[in-house]
């Protein structure tokens, strides 16, 4: 492991966030000089972000925490191309009105890890539709194209696997890389920024930029990259069966996120303790030598503090009582995922795998129907074997009834 004498780099390599790093010595040397702007590119194609942005966005709390100033650059222009990293097929453009929705939602993100303002290590967010939309194509393709050989784009991997795969890669989506490199020039020229970080995948197009920057700018620019994580069976991080770990409350409730966390493999507790908390490499050392049925205790502290980290300190307290009691206790924690149902539904009869599908418990009736056959479900706590089963109001114990699939997946269903 190299050893850095600046804060920022040495905390993200003793954490793990480093996968490669363009000049190591010559950025360690400008960051300890302190004052240093980087920015980190987000995609809007969503209202919100999921678990799997939470390594850069960790990455740009840490850079703010050590004293230089984190740039959020919303794709506001680029999430109308479309980035063919990672990518087998094109993704659907979404119209201007949606972009700027997203871009909207995703603000309420950023709010809970950096400090925003107009102080020298402030966070800020910038839009690269404020640059890309103003482009003029001829000219563009002048000043900049010309910097591009199609041997060099062609050489790039998310390219290549497209054309590989017999994928349709379209003229729109090969520009993205152009687009994103004039993105760093745009901000060495407007916010003095020097740095770009992102996952492992985006090295090409980040040396893009850098080798942008010193052809028309005479100036030097550095990469840094993070490993593209998955968990130790090999999933992907901010999936699961349920679906996507969103950040947005609206969208995934604390205490569905606390129990994300909660359910980590005994393998990924420390690497995710250093990466998704802040709390002191010794304490974390401590928690990743439990062993046995004292790991859950590890698991509980991750889930704890990655929820503190996103929705503040009550709702971590809340989501932790709430599975103290549902699985220590068998009650009714109050901050269960709950579904609304009106009462005439339950007069006239909820079908039990309808119940399970609006709750979000399973994704469709056969899956429902499946997970009933093999005795994994629950209503108010007693396993239920008969999938025709409908729920009616006899089911209500203090105006809900509690589903349970499996031990650690639970849900309200209350009655208005």
């Amino acid at each position: 492991m190299t050893t850095y004498r600046s804060d920022f780099l040495r905390i993200l390599s003793e954490r793990g966030f480093i996968h490669q790093v363009s000049e190591p010595e010559e950025l360690d040397a400008r960051l300890l000089e302190g004052g240093v702007t980087a920015y980190i590119g987000f995609d809007a194609t969503a209202d919100s972000l999921h678990a799997g942005s939470l390594l850069p966005i960790m990455m740009l709390h840490w850079l703010q925490q050590t004293g230089h100033k984190p740039i959020v650059l919303m794709g506001g222009g680029t999430t109308k191309v479309g980035d063919p990293s990672d990518k087998d097929e094109t993704r659907p453009l979404l119209s201007e009105e949606r972009i700027a929705a997203n871009i909207a939602g995703i603000r309420k993100v950023f709010d809970r890890f950096l400090t925003f303002g107009a102080g020298p290590t402030d966070a800020v967010m910038v839009n690269n539709a404020d640059w890309l939309d103003a482009l003029e194509y001829i000219p563009f393709l002048r000043d900049i194209g010309r910097h591009f050989t199609i041997n060099r784009m062609l050489s790039f991997e998310s390219v290549k696997r497209r054309l590989e795969r017999e994928q349709p890669l379209t003229f729109l989506e090969f520009n993205y890389m152009i687009l994103q490199a004039y993105d760093f020039l745009e901000l060495y020229r407007r916010q003095g920024c020097v740095l770009q970080m992102g996952g492992s995948d985006q090295w090409g197009n980040i040396v893009n930029g850098i080798e942008l920057i010193r052809r028309m700018e005479g100036g030097q620019a550095f990469a840094l990259t993070a490993p593209l994580l998955t968990t130790a069976s090999g999933a992907k991080m901010g999936k699961t069966a349920g679906g996507a770990v969103w950040l947005d409350a609206d969208k995934l409730s604390p205490y569905e996120y606390w129990q994300y966390w909660r359910n980590t493999e005994d393998d990924d507790v420390g690497r995710f303790l250093k990466l998704f908390t802040t709390l002191p490499l010794d304490e974390i050392a401590r928690l990743e030598a439990l062993e046995g049925a004292e790991i859950n205790e590890a698991k509980k502290v991750l889930a704890s503090e990655a929820t503190r980290l996103l929705h503040g300190g009550q709702a971590a307290r809340e989501a932790e009582e709430t599975a103290r009691r549902t699985f220590e206790e068998g009650a009714l924690g109050a901050a269960l995922p709950t579904v609304e149902v009106p009462v005439a539904e339950l007069e006239a009869g909820l079908g039990l795998l309808t119940a399970l599908v609006k709750a979000q418990l399973a994704a469709s009736n056969g899956e429902a129907r499946r997970a009933v056959q093999g005795g994994a479900v629950k209503v108010n706590d007693e396993k239920v074997g008969d999938f025709r089963l409908t729920l009616t109001p006899d089911n209500l114990r203090d105006g809900v009834i509690k589903l349970s699939l499996g031990k650690k997946r639970h849900a309200l269903l209350k009655a208005t």
